[in-house]
């Protein structure tokens, strides 16, 4: 079982705190977490920092600590430009980068990034195919629906061979399957109750089985949103405003998938994300992230286990 960590992101203009920021990393490093893990919402009215610049600073932050984003919408970018930025944060972390991907759903906001949505399904996995080229082959050329490349190099490589783990974030059975047909491994949305979550991972098994690969070899993760507070009541009420702000409205059902709570009250649930399939759980928190992550150490991770 491993654990992982929220780097902070959410910073309005003028509030971000260098000396607190690379005092947060070196701090979760020393408490034994796994990674550390952004997200990405390039269009929001949610004061966020952009996840590859955050993982690149936390990267010359710590020494240990591997550092990813779930998930990079990778339909709106230019997989030329996500392979090269990728390649090189990984080399500048010296191999520790993680990368989950998603396609983001039809809903997104494709005419502000210069595409339609149509195919946005077949334009996210013709891109992921671009960027293992880019990060395998020593020339690509490459004659797809959406780009097309002649004998064209990419240097340097990820330092990480053949590439940096592919995680996928996905919900419905379709993104689930192609998660096990193309990706390293299924991160389960913070937005989605356990109970779903360990149907997802029963599907996610069934299809490793179904298409011969070693389990061993794809690994299953679960993002929790989660608030520690000695009084639950408060606890509740702080990860619900959080949600709101991050989500611009009110969403009973994610606030419902939310933890919050004592810290017995969190090990509990954490020990049935664990149960659930969860061989790495990522928490989110929403405040006092420095504070939140010494409660989480000390108080509920060894409950938990």
């Amino acid at each position: 079982m491993r654990f992982a960590i929220s780097i902070p992101q959410f910073y309005a203009d003028g509030e971000f705190d260098p000396a607190a920021f690379r005092s947060y990393c070196a701090r979760v490093e020393q408490l034994g977490f796994d990674s550390g893990w952004t997200q990405e919402s390039t269009l929001s009215a949610s004061p966020q920092f952009g996840p590859l610049e955050t993982m690149t600073y936390a990267a010359a932050c710590t020494q240990r600590l591997r550092l990813g984003c779930v998930v990079f919408v990778s339909t709106l970018h230019s997989p030329v430009h996500l392979a090269k930025s990728i390649a090189t944060a990984d080399q500048l972390s010296g191999g520790r980068i993680e990368v989950g991907v998603g396609t983001g759903g039809k809903h997104r906001p494709f005419a502000a990034f210069g595409i339609t949505g149509d195919r946005y399904v077949a334009r996210f996995t013709e891109g992921l195919a671009l960027m293992k080229a880019l990060w395998t082959q020593p020339r690509v050329t490459f004659d797809g629906e959406f780009w097309q490349l002649t004998d064209a190099a990419m240097e340097p490589k990820p330092a990480r061979k053949p590439y940096p783990p592919l995680w996928f974030g996905a919900n419905g059975e379709s993104a689930l399957r192609r998660a096990v047909r193309l990706g390293d491994g299924f991160f389960g949305a913070g937005s989605t109750p356990t109970e779903r979550f360990a149907g997802q991972v029963q599907l996610v098994r069934t299809e490793l089985t179904e298409r011969g690969r070693d389990p061993a070899d794809f690994a299953i993760a679960k993002r929790l949103y989660i608030a520690v507070d000695d009084d639950a009541s408060r606890a509740r009420a702080r990860i619900n405003d959080a949600m709101q702000r991050l989500y611009g409205r009110r969403v009973p059902d994610i606030e419902a998938a939310c933890v919050a709570g004592t810290p017995a009250q969190c090990a509990a649930e954490v020990a049935r994300v664990a149960e659930a399939g969860a061989e790495l759980i990522l928490f989110t928190t929403m405040f006092d992230q420095a504070e939140q992550a010494e409660r989480l150490a000390t108080e509920v991770i060894p409950q938990a286990g």
